[in-house]
């Protein structure tokens, strides 16, 4: 009964032990994501940036559409990693490119660079020599380190029950 008694007022701190193991390790995926997410750096610290990557704006988009606060679901703790950028599934999966022609697309003569300006009366071709683009993969990422931080943290409960 002694023991009984003894567990039942470790409850709280068990409880808050998990919610903030799980805060953590989902803080810890929101990074790993971002990491992964372009723009990126090759080994050589060069610049990666391509088309649709120049702003950054999906790896920042991680700390905005993520909920690391846990909330509690019955016996669960739910938190959320997410990006709601429309074309983030695509970078995250893959997918096909097709040849097509962009009106308004144009290449700059003077700075050489990829414009578009949608009523001039320009245009270009557009595609890769490849019909698939592989995906990076970054969620799949950062479900992996978020279990493994959260075994390690979660290592730590057994500290409050004894």
């Amino acid at each position: 009964m002694e023991r009984a008694r003894q567990l039942r007022s470790t409850v709280p701190q068990i409880e808050a032990t998990i919610k903030r193991a799980c805060r953590g390790a989902t803080l810890r995926a929101i990074e790993k994501a971002a990491e992964l997410t372009p723009p990126t750096q090759d080994d050589d610290g060069d610049d990666l940036r391509g088309t649709s990557t120049r702003s950054g704006e999906m790896k920042q988009h991680w700390a905005t559409d993520s909920k690391p606060e846990p909330r509690k679901s019955g016996s669960a703790y739910k938190t959320t990693l997410a990006n709601d950028m429309e074309y983030a599934s695509y970078v995250n999966d893959g997918h096909r490119m097709d040849r097509h022609f962009v009106p308004g697309l144009y290449i700059d003569p003077e700075s050489g660079l990829l414009e578009y300006a949608p009523g001039a009366k320009v245009g270009i071709v557009v595609g890769t020599k490849t019909t698939r683009v592989p995906g990076i993969f970054m969620v799949d990422e950062a479900k992996k380190e978020y279990k493994r931080v959260l075994r390690r943290e979660l290592g730590r409960v057994r500290e409050v029950i004894e």
